[in-house]
């Protein structure tokens, strides 16, 4: 699911990359931290290339904090939360400060009347009052490092409460504090359990009870070290804090979830330091439909994207997006604990032969490997097991054998073959004293192995004592109760690992300083215009994509010579900065072999203009390129990433074939050729019917330059669209036939 393969530039393919101006990307493993230059670095349209990292050590572990509105009135909503502030302050070991205007003290401890009469400077303020805006200019002054916001009535609520929460952060801008909220919860204050050890989970939401089922993993012995609910993110956000637990030692994994992205950069550029760290990232976001995007902006006030250039950013820098809060506590507790695998080989190993097929069926279709296991391991098997019974991969025991000790030493075979990295074991329903030995034996395994073991243990009842005790008392042995989410879990486990592996930061290579290119690209835009299709095609040369020969004429003997020059046969097509679909209103001619010819399609083209009231800058007079395959080839504004490039299967039926796949720049050759993969009809690129396979590393560097084209224009290339992009057979090369450009 997030593997990747890395592609290497080939000397040609490198030149001419060079030749654009365009560094090219390959793939070179590197997990170095950015120094300190690298985090101020920018790209080559001002944006920058690293996350900043805040620091919220004092955030999550202050040695003092002032609770504004602090009550002890019994029946309060500030009483409660007073309480609570104070037992969690004990805990870490913080000073704590009531402050409210008309208290001398609250549960006993001294209250002042204002911020400004606080006895020390303190590391965080909680603010317990309806409109924080007048507070945070007090805290200004007091130099405080954090503050949270509970209130509500922010942009949650529309225009009105957009503009407020605008306010306030412009405030907490200008105070040099950094805030939590507004709308937040008292989750970063909750009590996680100190007796848990291992590698833990961080967990960022931005409504508080969908965490509850990453927050009660602590239940089954899995270890949560923080809880960051970001609420209207009018400062601090979900970016914010990706970044920062990516750099806690005891942090294993990160669980996400996200209703609306604040800033689609900042969450690449977290998601990057992350994937550079080697910590999992795992999320559910929702707005995968129109309603749940309605609801998310609703609740939140913020964008949530396109959700297809969403699924794609996550994947290009390897956060795992799952759909259900069971998938993302499962998911994460596994990518939390587990051990880097040592093969991608799973095996299944089960009682029951159907149960092994049934489950072997699921895992193949989610694109896990299931190796056939040698006929050397096989014959060991059959040692313990009935010749009868299938030992191949799924591995089937008959039943009988788990019960003595037969059982651990089939399990100690398995897991000794260098194919295997993963062993699951799914138990559909409790069979003591079967199921009992089994469960031991796998714990017991575990101890002894580096290598994943799995178990679901399908029982509705989950009161058995070889699961409540055995099962989850082990911190090895990963226990699922569903087949569904150990398959997600598993799959994401060994993607995680294949993609941090070979993954080195897009960012690191981002263009920094604007090519050749781009100046002759900034002489032909148009502020607020579309570009004719002589002028896109202009643009496109100005990044060295080729286009057919042609000539733009204004009368039909000049049509007549620019055919002599181009070569029969030729397509006529108008040319216009208002004609997007030329073929639908008649205004394209192909095939067309002699003088008459020629001039009966100038006549008939400029006509059917005129009478259709559509502008032209002439006629265009094109070489005819038949065959290779139609792509399409573009650059989108999205709300959230600015501009991103898509590819697919091009030509009249784009929007009816619906084949493509997005990427946010910046990316390399690795993703774009990734890209490719991901089409529904990417066989066509490899041939076939009798087709030559096609020029697909031509292909790739034309999305490689229509990328540098979209990071150094920016937002002033609104969108731009080469439709069809003939990519013609291997070593020929690729011509972009039509394009359209906007500029903004």
């Amino acid at each position: 699911m997030l593997g990747s393969t890395h592609g290497t530039l080939t000397t040609d393919f490198r030149a001419r990359v060079e030749a654009c101006g365009e560094s090219p990307r390959t793939a070179v493993h590197s997990t170095a931290a950015p120094s300190a230059e690298d985090t101020v670095a920018v790209d080559v349209s001002g944006r920058p290339l690293h996350a900043d990292v805040p620091d919220l050590d004092r955030f999550f572990r202050p040695e003092s904090v002032a609770v504004v509105g602090a009550s002890d009135a019994e029946g309060r909503p500030n009483t409660g939360i007073t309480r609570q502030l104070i037992a969690w302050a004990e805990r870490v070991g913080a000073r704590i400060h009531p402050v409210h205007p008309t208290r001398p003290t609250v549960f006993g401890l001294p209250c002042h009347a204002s911020v400004a009469d606080l006895p020390e400077q303190v590391d965080l303020a909680v603010l317990l009052v309806g409109d924080p805006l007048p507070v945070i200019e007090e805290l200004a002054e007091t130099k405080v490092k954090f503050a949270v916001a509970f209130a509500s009535g922010f942009a949650e609520t529309g225009d009105a409460g957009a503009a407020a929460q605008a306010r306030l952060g412009a405030a907490v801008q200008r105070s040099g504090l950094r805030l939590l909220g507004p709308n937040t919860n008292l989750n970063a204050f909750e009590e996680f359990r100190d007796d848990l050890d291992g590698p833990a989970i961080a967990l960022i939401t931005q409504s508080g009870h969908q965490g509850r089922p990453v927050y009660t993993l602590q239940e089954l012995g899995i270890r949560l070290s923080h809880w960051a609910p970001t609420g209207n993110e009018a400062d601090l956000e979900t970016s914010d804090f990706i970044s920062y637990f990516a750099e806690q030692p005891e942090v294993g994994a990160i669980a996400c979830y996200v209703e609306g992205l604040k800033d689609g950069r900042s969450f690449l550029l977290a998601a990057d330091r992350a994937a550079r760290n080697g910590v999992p990232v795992v999320a559910v976001k929702v707005g995968r439909t129109e309603t749940g995007a309605r609801m998310a902006a609703s609740h939140t006030g913020k964008l949530t994207g396109a959700d297809t250039v969403v699924d794609a950013a996550m994947r290009q820098f390897g956060v795992i997006r799952v759909d259900g809060l069971d998938e993302l506590q499962d998911t994460a507790a596994l990518l939390a604990r587990a051990r880097k695998p040592q093969a991608d080989g799973v095996v299944v190993y089960s009682i029951s032969g159907g149960t092994g097929a049934h489950f072997s069926d699921l895992a193949t279709e989610a694109g896990l490997s299931l190796p056939t296991l040698s006929q050397a391991k096989q014959d060991e098997l059959h040692q313990w097991i009935p010749e009868f019974l299938n030992v191949a991969n799924p591995v089937d025991n008959g039943g009988h054998p788990v019960g003595d000790w037969r059982g651990r030493k089939i399990i100690d075979a398995i897991l000794a073959d260098p194919s295997v990295g993963v062993l699951i074991c799914p138990i559909t329903g409790p069979f003591p004293p079967m199921s009992d030995r089994l469960a031991q034996d796998l714990v017991d395994a575990a101890e002894a192995t580096d290598k994943l073991i799995c178990v679901v243990w399908g029982s509705p009842v989950g009161t058995e004592d070889a699961y409540r005790t055995t099962l989850l008392g082990s911190s090895r042995v990963a226990t699922f109760r569903t087949f569904g989410n150990c398959i997600t879990a598993v799959r994401a486990y060994l993607g995680h690992h294949r993609f941090t592996a070979g993954y080195r930061s897009p960012f690191e290579d981002a263009p920094r300083t604007p090519s050749p290119s781009y100046r002759k690209a900034q002489a032909l835009m148009r502020p607020g215009q579309q570009l004719s299709e002589h002028a896109a095609k202009q643009l496109l040369r100005a990044y060295g994509i080729r286009v057919p020969r042609e000539q733009l004429v204004t009368s039909a003997a000049a049509a007549v010579r620019a055919a002599g020059l181009v070569g029969y046969p030729v397509v006529m097509k108008a040319s216009g900065p208002q004609l997007a679909h030329k073929t639908e209103l008649g205004l394209v001619k192909i095939g067309l072999t002699s003088a008459s010819q020629i001039r009966d399609a100038y006549r008939e083209l400029t006509d059917i203009a005129r009478y259709e009231n559509v502008p032209l800058d002439g006629i265009l007079v094109c070489q005819m390129v038949e065959r290779g395959v139609e792509m399409v080839v573009g650059v989108t504004q999205d709300d959230l990433f600015g501009p991103t490039v898509t590819v697919g299967l091009g030509g009249v039926l784009v929007e009816v074939l619906h084949d493509a796949a997005v990427r946010v720049p910046p990316f390399g050759e690795d993703q774009a050729r990734a890209m490719l993969g991901e089409l529904r009809g990417h066989a066509l690129l490899e041939g076939v019917r009798g087709a030559p396979p096609a020029d697909v590393d031509a292909l790739v560097e034309v999305i490689l330059r229509i990328q540098r084209m979209a990071l150094e224009l920016g937002d002033e290339l609104s969108e731009l669209d080469i439709n069809p992009l003939m990519v013609l057979p291997r070593g020929q090369g690729a011509v972009a036939l039509d394009a359209l450009a906007i500029c903004r």
